[in-house]
């Protein structure tokens, strides 16, 4: 079983230059995520979701405030923070074993603890006796299996999600996120996922972080009290997805300050 490591974000402030002008996408972040936790965050467009990922990846280092794992400040990337994005980002010219084999490739391992780490994880996504299949050969969700093997592989102390059944039909995005459920629970990871849909996000997560945007900043964190397995269709359930589900149907300040439209017969009317 790997480490599971604490993440630590105190007082997170990140800027971009546009048009030589700062632009805030990420305002005052506070977050403290407890070792083998799967931390969800859910908000709309623009509210700096993916950049938080990257920045936790270790892609950017441009920011105010701290990162931190287990006490120490993120610096670049490195094996111990696995990745899934939403595109499965396989190299087309490799077979499954070497997809998930390419994770391994600066492990300190030997050649033998390399080939069984490999074919246990290829097990371990349900994909075994496709080990030789290259990606064209394989379905959507097969893909994003190998992509799960391929973050997992190399033991991260965090696994980060992009969105990561996105692309998906609605019954393989089911599966995988059970799939995805048993793993972590097996692995015993920590896990921070980003997502569009509330009800994954409820399903998989031991919290949900609300972002709104413009600045991106966290508007509140739910606790999810449910036993698992969950059960979608269940009371409890649908009860915390409504209440999330409020935050996005409020009118922002901006658009409610505007006069009210007129009513279609009176707009007929003045277009004579």
């Amino acid at each position: 079983m790997a480490h599971a490591a604490a993440l630590e974000i105190k007082q997170l402030n990140k800027q971009y230059q546009v048009e030589n002008r700062p632009l805030t996408v990420l305002e005052d972040i506070n977050l403290s995520i407890h070792p083998g936790e799967f931390v969800s965050v859910v908000g709309s467009s623009g509210c700096g979701k993916s950049t938080l990922l990257r920045l936790i990846i270790g892609l950017e280092d441009e920011y105010q405030g701290e990162i931190l794992v287990d006490g120490k400040r993120i610096v670049g990337t490195s094996l111990q923070r696995g990745i899934v994005f939403q595109e499965h980002r396989l190299f087309p010219w490799l077979t499954v074993r070497d997809n998930v084999a390419a994770s391994l490739l600066n492990a300190k391992l030997s050649a033998k603890e390399k080939k069984d780490s490999v074919q246990a994880h290829i097990d371990m996504v349900g994909l075994q006796g496709f080990e030789n299949a290259y990606p064209a050969q394989l379905s959507g969700g097969m893909s994003q299996r190998v992509a799960i093997a391929r973050a997992l592989v190399s033991r991260p102390e965090i696994l980060l999600l992009d969105e990561p059944f996105g692309a998906l039909d609605a019954l393989t995005r089911s599966h995988l996120q059970r799939e995805l459920q048993n793993i972590l629970r097996q692995e015993g990871i920590t896990a921070i996922m980003v997502t569009h849909d509330v009800e994954e996000a409820v399903f998989l997560g031991d919290r949900i972080v609300v972002m709104e945007p413009r600045p991106g900043r966290i508007k509140r964190i739910v606790d999810i009290p449910l036993a698992r397995p969950r059960e979608r269709t269940g009371y409890a359930f649908a009860a915390i997805k409504d209440e999330i589900m409020k935050d996005f149907s409020e009118i922002p300040p901006e658009l409610d300050a505007l006069p009210p439209l007129l009513p279609v017969a009176e707009t007929w009317r003045l277009t004579w």
